[in-house]
C-alpha cells in the first residue's frame, strides 16, 4: 500500500539500478576519473537542487534523519523548545527528542497544518524553532508561520516529507524556511524504498548539515580523508543505488503531480453535491500535491460510521500520525519487548516544563475526529487512507469508488 512513486516504478528504475550494479561502485564517494564511478548521489543532489530551486541539498538515508540533521545544524539542543503540530508523523516529534530538545505540541486548523494563533500562544523564552509540517501533501500557512518566526527570531524548519514537489505561491515547499526536509520512503511522492534530503539556501548551514550526515566531513570530499574536524557527525549517507532509483523517479515527479490533480478533481466533483460534507482548507490550491482528499463530516459519530463502512476509519485513528496515539510520547515510562521499563527523555532536569497527555489539543481532536482521508495517490491504512484510488486508477475505477463513497455517506447523512 505505497505512495504514487512506487506505482510508477518501471524499466527506467531497473535500468538505472543495473547500470550502478555493473560498475561495482555502490558507495557515494569514489574517484571521479574512474569511469566506473557514476556519482549518482552527487548528481541527485544537483538535480533536486535545480528542481526545488534551493541552492544546497544533502542526500541522506531517511526523512527522519533529515529532520534530526537540520535541527543539529541549527544548534538546537538540550532545553530548547521546538513548536510542532500534534497531527504529524511521529518522526517530526522524535527528531526533536533525539536532538535532546523539547517538542511543544501545537494545534492545527482546518488546513490540518499548524494553527498560527496557537503557535503564538506556545512561544516561550525557550523557544528556538518552529517545525511547519506540510501534512498530506498540502502546504501549510507559510506566510503566517514565517512571519511569526521572523518576528520572534526563531528558526523555521519545513517538514516536507509528505509534500515533495508541492508549491506555495509558485515556489517549492522547503524554500521558505532555514531548512526544508524531504522523505523518499515507500509512501512518498517519489521513492527509493527509503531515503531523504535536506535543503537550505544558507551555505554555512549546508556545510554543517553535510558534516553531521557524514562523520564530520566537509562537502565534496573524495575517498578516505583525514584531518581536523569541528563538527561531530554520524553516518546518514545515501547509497548510489538509492540515488539511481530516485534520479529515475525525479523525471516522473511533475507528471505524477499532474495525474494526481486530475484524479482528485474527478473524485471531488463526483461527490461535491452531497450535503453535509466540507473540505479541508488549502492555503494554495494550485500548489498541493493532491495525494489525498480530506473531508469533514458533520460530527464525529457520523464520521466514524462512514469510516467504518469504507474501512478507513477517521483521521483521529491514523496511528502514529496523531499525538493521542503516540503511547511512547504520552507515557512517562514505557515497557519494551523484553519487559524492561525505561524512562522517555523529556528533559525536565534541563528546565523544561512540557507535559504530554491525551486530549491536550482539543481543537486538533475535534477536527480529526470528524475527518476522513480518501486516497488519491497515497494508499496507507496507517495514514487513515485505506479507501480510495491510486495514481494508476482509470476513470472506471474512480467512478466505482465514488459510487461506493456516496452509498456509504447516504446511509448516515
Amino acid at each position: 500500500m505505497p505512495g504514487p512513486g512506487a506505482y510508477m516504478i518501471s524499466e527506467e528504475e531497473k535500468k538505472a539500478l543495473i547500470e550502478v550494479i555493473e560498475t561495482g561502485s555502490l558507495f557515494r564517494y569514489g574517484d571521479k576519473s574512474d569511469p566506473k564511478f557514476l556519482a549518482k548521489v552527487w548528481q541527485l543532489e544537483q538535480d533536486v537542487s535545480k528542481y526545488l530551486k534551493i541552492p544546497y541539498t544533502v542526500a541522506v538515508n531517511s526523512g527522519t534523519m533529515a529532520l534530526w540533521i537540520a535541527l543539529g545544524a541549527l544548534g538546537i539542543g538540550p532545553g530548547d523548545e521546538v513548536i510542532v503540530p500534534g497531527y504529524t508523523f511521529i518522526a517530526s516529534i522524535t527528531s526533536i527528542i533525539f536532538a535532546r530538545a523539547v517538542p511543544v505540541l501545537a494545534e492545527i486548523d482546518e488546513s490540518l497544518t499548524l494553527d498560527p494563533e496557537d503557535v503564538k500562544r506556545k512561544i516561550t523564552p525557550r523557544t528556538r524553532a518552529i517545525m511547519l509540517v506540510h501534512m498530506l501533501g498540502n502546504p501549510g500557512r507559510i506566510d503566517e508561520i514565517k512571519d511569526i518566526s521572523q518576528k520572534n527570531d526563531l528558526y523555521l524548519v519545513e517538514d516536507c516529507a509528505q509534500a515533495f514537489g508541492a508549491t506555495y505561491k509558485g515556489k517549492k515547499v522547503g524554500h521558505f524556511g532555514d531548512f526544508g526536509t524531504y522523505s523518499f520512503n515507500i509512501f512518498k511522492t517519489i521513492t527509493a524504498g527509503d531515503g531523504g534530503m535536506v535543503g537550505t539556501k544558507d551555505k554555512g548551514l549546508y556545510e554543517r548539515a553535510f558534516a553531521i550526515h557524514d562523520q564530520g566531513h566537509l562537502p565534496l570530499r573524495q575517498g578516505v580523508e583525514r584531518g581536523s574536524r569541528t563538527v561531530l557527525g554520524l553516518d546518514c549517507r545515501m547509497t548510489e543505488l538509492a540515488a539511481a532509483v530516485l534520479l529515475a523517479q525525479l523525471e516522473k515527479a511533475d507528471g505524477m503531480k499532474k495525474m494526481l490533480k486530475e484524479k482528485k478533481k474527478r473524485f471531488k466533483e463526483g461527490i461535491s453535491d452531497i450535503k453535509g460534507l466540507s473540505y479541508r482548507a488549502i492555503p494554495d490550491p494550485e500548489g498541493e500535491l493532491s495525494t489525498l482528499l480530506t473531508l469533514f463530516l458533520p460530527d464525529e459519530n457520523t464520521a466514524r460510521k462512514v469510516g467504518d463502512e469504507l474501512g478507513c476509519g477517521v483521521v483521529a485513528d491514523s496511528g502514529w500520525h496523531v499525538y493521542n496515539n503516540m503511547e511512547h510520547v504520552l507515557e512517562k515510562k514505557v515497557v519494551d519487548s523484553t519487559g524492561c521499563p525505561y524512562t522517555c527523555p523529556y528533559y525536565k532536569d534541563k528546565g523544561g516544563s512540557m507535559e504530554y497527555s491525551s486530549g491536550m489539543l482539543p481543537k486538533t481532536d475535534a477536527l480529526i475526529g470528524r475527518a476522513i482521508n480518501i486516497s488519491i495517490g497515497v494508499f496507507d491504512v496507517g495514514l487513515g487512507s485505506g479507501f480510495g484510488i491510486t495514481v494508476t486508477s482509470d476513470n472506471n475505477e474512480i467512478d466505482e469508488k465514488i459510487e461506493k463513497f456516496r452509498k456509504a455517506v447516504g446511509k448516515y447523512i
